[in-house]
């Protein structure tokens, strides 16, 4: 059982945590904004575990997607799923049941905030075959990585009705325009990620944001990083945020210059290290947005 248990957490990432916490990051800033400040332990429990078990069971539903594909590139050859240590059944049951374990959580807050997450759960599925439609999938992925967003917005101010237009209504403009930014933020990263494996897409006829977007791939990453900051920062001045808040946000800017000293070359090593990094400027941000609440006393 130990050993089954160990292919489990290999299948989840469970020695990756830079994938949840480029998930946990922008709920968390939204959590705080929607508040006004620090949520309450209930909330932050309930998006920082569900955050964790949303990427996970992703995880999952992505390796049985992908693993006739993920055979053929080396850096993912010994998935569970792809080598057969585990078999797409068995993975996709890992996956329901941690879906289920979140669901759980998500029923402690509002009808809203359950109705929202309906909608999360079908990006989350149709996310991996995206890849074979889309040019750029990555923009899928954008969305999916947002969702916590309009959620914790709906867990804050939403209410217990069952009609969708009404829980829509629980979210604010705000909540959408936030999320819009923070997918620009997800093309980024995951364009970095996709110019790691650029040469396999190739051979696979793998459908990606790296391969679209050409010789032009660095200039877009910088703009998609630039549009993200911008989005954010626009917004954070319309609702009265102060100077923590925009602190954050140039340290994220600085990392963002840094990234393109590591991207700018198209290595493998470079383009990895700046998408495992970019965690960081997520925690920047929010840095920023907590910041700026304990300075107001909120």
């Amino acid at each position: 059982m130990r050993e089954r248990i160990a292919l489990w957490l290999h299948l989840i990432r469970w020695d990756r945590p830079a994938g949840w916490l480029l998930l946990l990051w922008p709920t968390l800033s939204a959590l705080w904004i929607a508040a006004g400040g620090f949520p309450g332990w209930h909330l932050l429990a309930v998006f920082t575990f569900g955050t964790i078990l949303m990427r996970s069971a992703g995880c999952c539903i992505n390796d049985v997607a992908d693993r006739d594909f993920d055979r053929h590139v080396k850096r993912t050859a010994q998935r569970p799923v792809t080598s057969g240590r585990i078999s797409p059944k068995e993975a996709l049951t890992v996956g329901a049941v941690l879906a289920l374990a979140a669901f759980a959580l998500v029923l402690t807050t509002n009808l809203a905030t359950v109705s929202w997450s309906f909608v999360a759960l079908a990006v989350t599925i149709v996310y991996p075959y995206s890849k074979r439609v889309f040019s750029m999938p990555q923009a899928v992925l954008g969305i999916a990585f947002s969702f916590g967003i309009p959620m914790a917005f709906a867990a804050v101010g939403g209410g217990d009705s069952w009609d969708w237009s009404a829980a829509r209504g629980d979210v604010p403009a705000l909540a959408l325009w936030l999320l819009l930014g923070n997918a620009f933020w997800v093309l980024a990263y995951d364009t970095e990620y996709a110019m790691v494996d650029r040469d396999d897409d190739i051979r696979l006829g793998i459908r990606t944001s790296a391969l679209t977007l050409g010789r032009f791939d660095v200039a877009a990453v910088m703009a998609f990083y630039a549009a993200y900051l911008g989005t954010w920062a626009f917004l954070g001045a319309r609702i009265s945020l102060g100077w923590g808040y925009f602190a954050g946000l140039s340290v994220a800017a600085a990392q963002a210059l840094w990234h393109y000293t590591l991207i700018r070359d198209r290595t493998r090593e470079g383009c990895f290290m700046a998408f495992r990094r970019n965690h960081w400027l997520g925690f920047s941000v929010f840095a920023g947005i907590a910041l700026d609440a304990a300075l107001r006393g909120v």
